[in-house]
Order: structure tokens, then sequence, then C-alpha cells
């Protein structure tokens, strides 16, 4: 039987744990038909308990003929214990009668149970002070992922639920939206087909429809031929490419960018399950001899990757998580500068491209953040999946527009988590400060309102744990090579987004922590970068002045060129030494900044250069007690306290 006509699995995705507390559990699950279920609960020391999940904790949303996305949101009467593990299960009733005929986890996905276990199980933390971190998480990077290392610490603590972490904070770049191998679009198109997810009208493209856009001739690896190549980005292509053609989009490798709403989905099943891999072959398409050399090399590389997918899967169904959007989540530079934005929004297939990821990105990432804030955008596209559904899978172009513009405009994605220390998740990349003195410089990464509202979320709390996507303290000259291309007028070619590239953002992300009623103790957790690094942080002259830590993780499974940051690291340690005048011409030069050097690295180096996932820990007033990076190659590499200045 081929994998065509076999019959599909029941479950195809998850599920993925998401916001849990004692009131209330958020669980996500992707199904090839609507399922009826009902969630098991067994707390070690405390009696089981079964919950039927009826309309009003459990919606379902068609995706396609054969996938439907089912949110779990289960308040709780009788709240769970804390600090004890909690054995869960997920039983699929037939015919949402037949108790006897049910199945559970160990059943249709016996890869989540860890070794002995019977069931899988989560712990209700009873605070913040152990977190796991990280970001980038991209297939097709040769190298290990960080979610695998994650799963095999998990495993070797299963009966100690004590040192579980509190939450998995995945912080940007989920999924690569814009950076795609040929292997996985041709994973992707085959698991639409074999699901029948929905199809859509491209308006201002050179492809029809998403069915003409799967087999035109440039669809894979030729993509940049049918971006939006527009007049009035002329004067953009002018000034960030010297004149050569370009797409609307920057990224360098989006000759595969994922374009839409079914494709999107897709990437999200094959990048978080192994069980859609089940369902597709990858035949390589018809390609020139270089793209086929390129097809076969990253061919492997996603067969690996596919391969550590039951372990990144166990992983996800075992720890709660907070996830937030970075650029690749839907392109690469999104909203970087007012240029890029009145670009890639003036051109209604751009638009829809973004709005696509974005649509996809409320799905399966922020739903589960917050269901409360997110009621609203959710219910919006629960409409337009319905009339999809009942228009023979096709998304209505006019409903589809009208909810991506809504989203487009939507202020809420940012996440807040009560408990100690308070957990706040910042969004840095729609409610950018757009620079007053040229279109063309590189936006804030939030705007004036939003830095004054995360200062009132702060205000009485004694310690608060930042998650912001990119780092707020840097590499110094790394930013500085950012803003001498900005300066030349081409911040695209460097990704010159940081927290110092515009003066009023980081004029007032400074003084926040300047003020004398926010918190004593800030933990920053940050990604982005591809590399890792902490720094320990407080203002000159200032002794009873708060006490911060930048902690940076990056990538889950990515990495910066080793021989190109080894030199980065290097020059920024001559050029920015603790007496270099070259600090007094930082906008942090009020700011004390002590590197911690990772223990496994050569003599000096301050910069840890390896996939994996990063873990800290906390003490009782919030002050990291240990910061580690759990490398996918299978060691810990640990960031030491060290007394010398940088």
């Amino acid at each position: 039987m081929s994998r065509d006509t076999a019959p599909l699995p029941e479950v195809l995705a998850g599920p993925l744990l998401r916001r849990l507390s004692a009131e209330r559990l958020v669980i996500w699950l992707v199904g090839s038909r609507p399922l009826e279920l009902g969630l098991m609960l067994h707390p070690a020391g405390h009696p089981p308990r079964r919950l039927t999940l009826n309309a009003h904790r459990l919606q379902r949303l068609p995706l396609g003929q054969h996938a439907w996305l089912h949110l779990i949101d289960v308040p709780l009467d009788t709240p769970l214990p804390r600090g004890v593990r909690i054995d869960y299960d997920l039983k699929i009733v037939p015919d949402g009668s037949d108790v006897g005929g049910e199945r559970g986890i160990a059943d249709w996905a016996p890869h989540l149970l860890h070794e002995g276990a019977t069931h899988p199980a989560f712990v209700l933390a009873d605070s913040h002070r152990r977190l796991l971190h990280g970001s980038c998480r991209r297939p097709h990077h040769d190298g290990p992922d960080g979610l695998v290392r994650a799963d095999a610490w998990l495993a070797e603590r299963r009966e100690t639920p004590e040192a579980w972490p509190a939450w998995l904070l995945m912080t940007g770049d989920q999924v690569y939206a814009d950076d795609v191998a040929g292997p996985m679009l041709v994973a992707v198109h085959a698991l639409i087909r074999r699901l029948g997810l929905f199809d859509e009208t491209l308006e201002g493209a050179t492809v029809a429809d998403s069915q003409a856009l799967y087999t035109d001739a440039a669809t894979y690896y030729r993509r940049e031929a049918l971006l939006p190549d527009i007049e009035s980005s002329e004067d953009l292509r002018e000034r960030f490419f010297g004149g050569v053609r370009k797409p609307v989009f920057t990224s360098a490798n989006a000759h595969n960018h994922l374009m839409s709403f079914a494709e999107v989905i897709a990437m999200y099943l094959l990048a978080w399950s192994p069980v859609p891999w089940r369902l597709v072959e990858i035949s390589e398409p018809t390609l020139d001899e270089t793209q086929a050399a390129r097809f076969g090399e990253e061919r492997a590389v996603i067969e690996r990757f596919a391969d550590g997918l039951p372990a990144a899967a166990r992983v996800m169904a075992q720890l709660p998580s907070l996830m937030i959007f970075d650029d690749h989540d839907i392109t690469d530079d999104w909203n970087l500068t007012a240029d890029w934005e009145r670009t890639a929004y003036g051109h209604p297939f751009s638009r829809r491209i973004i709005g696509n990821a974005l649509l996809a990105y409320l799905l399966c990432q922020g739903w589960g953040n917050d269901p409360d804030r997110l009621a609203e955008p959710l219910g919006e596209a629960a409409e337009l999946l319905d009339l999809a559904a009942s228009r023979e899978g096709w998304l209505p172009t006019e409903e589809q527009d009208a909810v991506i513009e809504r989203l487009l405009r939507f202020q809420g994605w940012e996440v807040e988590v009560e408990g100690e220390p308070k957990l706040l998740v910042l969004d840095t990349r729609t409610r950018r400060w757009r620079s007053e003195r040229s279109p063309k410089r590189p936006s804030g990464l939030m705007d004036w309102e939003a830095l004054s509202e995360l200062q009132q979320q702060i205000l009485g709390a004694t310690s608060v744990v930042i998650v912001s996507p990119a780092p707020m303290f840097g590499v110094k000259l790394i930013e500085t090579i950012q803003r001498l291309f900005t300066l030349a007028g081409k911040p695209l070619l460097v990704d010159a987004e940081n927290w110092m590239a515009h003066r009023g953002a980081a004029s007032v992300m400074l003084n926040i922590f300047r003020h004398s009623r926010t918190p004593g103790h800030y933990v920053i957790l940050s990604g982005d970068v591809h590399y890792s690094f902490a720094y320990d942080i407080h203002i000159r002259q200032r002794r009873e002045g708060p006490r911060i830590w930048q902690i940076t993780s990056s990538g889950i499974k990515n990495a910066f060129p080793d021989t190109l940051l080894d030199w980065f690291d290097r020059l920024n340690r001559w050029l920015y030494a603790p007496r270099s005048p070259l600090n007094w011409f930082t906008q942090r030069r009020r700011m004390m900044i002590t590197p911690r050097d990772p223990d496994r690295a050569k003599a000096g180096e301050r910069l840890w250069n390896g996939a994996g996932i990063g873990l800290v820990e906390l003490d009782d007033q919030g002050r990291p007690s240990d910061i580690r990076q759990l490398d996918a190659r299978g060691f810990d590499v640990t960031f030491p306290p060290r007394d010398q200045e940088s």
C-alpha cells in the first residue's frame, strides 16, 4: 500500500503543552479528522481525574479535508498540585460514546513516551526559577537539534520532578518560512496533497492560485522569480542592492520562500512531528545540475532532522511552552525599516505572504500563549476556515484579506505570566518605533508606547525575567558593523536590527533599567544571533542600582560561521576592552558590562558557537545561580561569573 492510499493516522501532530497552570490547561493538537477526546490526569500521590472535552473545552478548526486543529482549553475547578509529576493521557473515543474502544497516547503516539513510561507527564513548577530557552531551529542546518538534547536531559530527570524547568521558552524562529530546503518544500507539497490543505487565489502574483504555484517551473529554488517585483520597490532595490533586481523579500535564501497558507501549516506539521513524514515521499523534481547537487546534500540533512523528531515532539509534549515570533517565522527583515513596510505591505501578493505566515503563527504558536488575549483574532480566523471548508476547500479571497489586514494591525502578541519572578515575553516585531530621521534607517524594536507599557508591567516587582528575541545587550563590534552599513544606506545587507540601532528606543529602554521603582534584578533571555553568551551588567556610579543579566542562547539548530565568529570575538575584545575609548561612543556607556567566559571555550573566548538550548537557574532573589548551554553534541557549557570588567 502506497503512502498516498494508506489510512491516515488520527493524530498528525501533538499534543504540545502550552500555557499550563494549576487552574487551567492549554494543549495544541492536529488530527486528520474532528476527534472526540477525553483528558486523563494522574498527579503523583493524588487520585486520577477524567475530564470530558466538550465544546467549551475543545475547539476544532478545519485546515483542510484531512487536517483539523484541536485547541484544548480546560479550566479546573480543583487546582492541580504543584511540584509533582502529573501523568496525563488524551483518549480518542471512536464515536464519542464508546469508552471501551478508546485509545490513548501510548497507542497512537508511543514516540511521546520516555523509556519505561506508560504516559507522558508534566510538572507545574512552584516558581519560574528554572527555565529552558532557545531560538532559531533551522531544519536544514547541518548539525544536531537542541530539542533532541533537551529531551535526553529531561529523560534523565524523569523521576525528579523538582528538577524540571518551569517553561520551555522558544524565543523566535521556531520555523523558517523564508529559508526552506528544496527537499523540505517537496515534503510540504506532498503533505498538502495528502491532507487536502486549503487552497487560495493569489492576487498580484505571477501565478493565479496556490495550485498553479505548486506546479510552476520556478517553484523549487527559483521562487524569487515568483515574488512581487514592482515599480514601487525600485528605490528600495537601488538603495539596498545597488540597483540589482530583487524581490520585495530580502532574505538571501528566499529561493524556496513559503507563500500560501497551506505551505506554512504543512511546515509546522513537518517541523514538530514525525508522523507527517510517514505520509510523504521526497521525490526529486526536475532540476538543473547545480540544483540537483544541492538537493541531494539538503536531503541528507533533512532526513537526519526527521530522525530526531520523535525526541523533539516528546519534549514539547512534556514541558509547557511559550513561543514568540522573530523574523524568520514570517520573513527575513520583517518590519526592519519603514521603507520595507511601505514596499512589502503595498503589494497584495507580498502582503498575503506575510499575512499567511502570521495567520499560521496565530493558530500554531500565538493562541497557546494566551487564549483569552487572542480570542478575537482567533474567532475571526475560525470563521475564515469554516468558510473554506464550506466552499470546497478554497479560502474566500475577500474574507482572507480582511482577516490578514486585522492581524497586521493587531496589538497584543506579547505575553505576561505572573509568578516569582514575573515573566514577560516581548513583541519586538509589530510595534516598531519607525525612524524619525529617515525611512531607510532601522526602526526601533519597540515604540515608545510599547516600552511605556513594559515599564508599567514591571513597576513594583522585585525581579523580572524578560524574553527579548534579539539581545538587548549584544556584541558591540557586530552592532558597530551594522551601524556602519546603516550609515551607508544598506541596513538590509547585514540584518541591522538591534536594540541600539534606534536612538529613541535604546534611550527609553536604558532609562527603564535606571528608574528607581523598577526591579532590582533583571534577567534578559534572548536568541536570534546564532551564538550564545552571558553578560553581567550594572549601572556605573550607582552602588544600589539594578543588576541585569543578558543571557543569549542561539540557535537550537543553527550556528554562526566558525571562522567569522572567532574573528568578531577576538576583535571585539581588542577594540572594546575595559579602558578602550570606543566604549564611550556606545549608547550603553553608563552600563558596566562584564562578559562571562564559557568554560569549554579557548582562552579569552566569550561567544559559544554550537547548536543547543539554554538552561538558566535563578536563586530566591531572581539572580542567576547557574547559566549553561546544553550543547546538542551531548555536553554542557557553563558560563561562570568573572570579576574583570569589559
